[in-house]
């Protein structure tokens, strides 16, 4: 990549990162992304998803390829103490979506620039991270397949930071990639009463609550297979009002993972299955609402052998490395499921200081990688324009 381009992709990143906004709130980011479009005379629709772009580059006839990116940020104080930290209090790229997004506007930079026979849609996607109180409970990438965003892709490619691998790797998982993904609230409804004088008069929701949490745990050491990784973790309790009166009320929240589809489900169904047993034994309510849920990512074989040649001429062979799947969450499991798709981890460690993983305020990706990521998914959707269609 020309050092030009490269400055100004590090520019346009750091821009991002100092103004980093929640999923479907990313309107100076989808401006940025636009105003870059424009510069590049690539045609594109602002809007789709709430606040996504979809950008559309075609030359000659052929398969179309979607390259996508996510651009929103976490509600994360930052502490890293970068010359160009977020510049909103409670906010921040903590898990280098700022990078992707600049990533896939080199990449538009780089295409514009070749020769090739088909399609390529360059998606920024809004909220990854979760659906921040949409109506429908639908993240950004479940919106753009809902929305039919991907009707006549062939093929689709996802590209994520890992900031523990150094800069010049990239990692990949085949099959079930990523977890399945949910986060739950358990709503139980008790009776307050006085806590000394007639506790028996009363229907503890803080004492049903401990009930439901231990008896949750049984799901996996009971109920699902010992060789299926399977996480629940119960990680917010809230309830009670004095020391001396019952709670009515207690609201649990937490996550399960899982890697296999038809396990995470059973996973979900014994949950409210457990939670309303214990709802009838003591006399109380529960309610359980699931406010997101994600599939697993499922990666192509196919798809990653057809790439392979570009990883080991970019990376070199033993700079790409086959890893274990991780129970993380990823909205891109609804791309993969709709169409053949690769998701890859590129590496973006910092080397001069302490590393931290996604999602920590003082996360820091080593801006390096980013040339890496930019002509890597240019060059992929070239080797993809190339690959018959099945």
């Amino acid at each position: 990549m020309e050092n030009a381009l490269n400055q100004r992709l590090i520019h346009i990143r750091r821009q991002i990162h100092q103004q980093p906004e929640l999923g479907y709130q990313e309107y100076k980011t989808a401006a940025l992304v636009c105003q870059e479009l424009d510069a590049l005379a690539i045609s594109y629709r602002a809007g789709v998803a709430k606040t996504g772009v979809i950008a559309t580059l075609s030359k000659g006839t052929g398969p179309c390829v979607a390259l996508r990116a996510d651009m929103d940020a976490l509600p994360i104080k930052e502490e890293t103490g970068l010359e160009f930290t977020s510049q909103v209090d409670g906010k921040m790229h903590a898990c280098g979506h700022d990078v992707h997004t600049t990533m896939l506007i080199g990449a538009a930079h780089l295409l514009k620039q070749k020769e090739f026979n088909g399609t390529v849609k360059f998606i920024f996607q809004p909220s990854e991270e979760g659906n921040y109180d949409d109506p429908e409970r639908k993240s950004g990438g479940q919106r753009m397949v809902d929305a039919n965003e991907l009707e006549g892709v062939h093929y689709s490619l996802g590209l994520h930071v890992h900031p523990l691998l150094p800069v010049g790797k990239i990692a990949y998982k085949l099959g079930q990639a990523l977890a399945c993904a949910n986060f739950f609230r358990i709503t139980i409804h008790g009776k307050g009463g006085h806590a000394g004088a007639a506790p028996h008069l009363a229907i503890d929701a803080i004492f049903i609550s401990s009930s439901v949490i231990q008896a949750v745990q049984s799901v996996i050491t009971r109920y699902t297979n010992p060789m299926e990784p399977v996480v629940i973790s119960f990680t917010k309790i809230s309830g009670g009002v004095a020391p001396n009166i019952i709670a009515d009320k207690v609201i649990l929240e937490g996550t399960i993972r899982a890697l296999d589809l038809t396990t995470y489900q059973q996973v979900k169904d014994k949950l409210e299955t457990i939670a309303k047993g214990i709802a009838a034994t003591f006399g109380a309510t529960i309610e359980v609402d699931h406010l997101l849920d994600y599939p697993s990512v499922v990666n192509d074989k196919a798809v990653h052998k057809q790439l392979e040649p570009t990883l080991q001429t970019l990376f070199s062979k033993e700079n790409v490395i086959e890893t274990e799947a991780i129970l993380g969450g990823e909205d891109f499991a609804f791309y993969s499921r709709k169409v053949p798709s690769m998701f890859y981890f590129l590496g973006a460690r910092n080397s001069g200081q302490e590393s931290y993983f996604l999602h920590h305020p003082r996360m820091i990706v080593d801006e390096a990688c980013i040339s890496y990521g930019a002509e890597f998914l240019s060059e992929a959707a070239l080797s993809l324009l190339n690959k018959p269609i099945e």
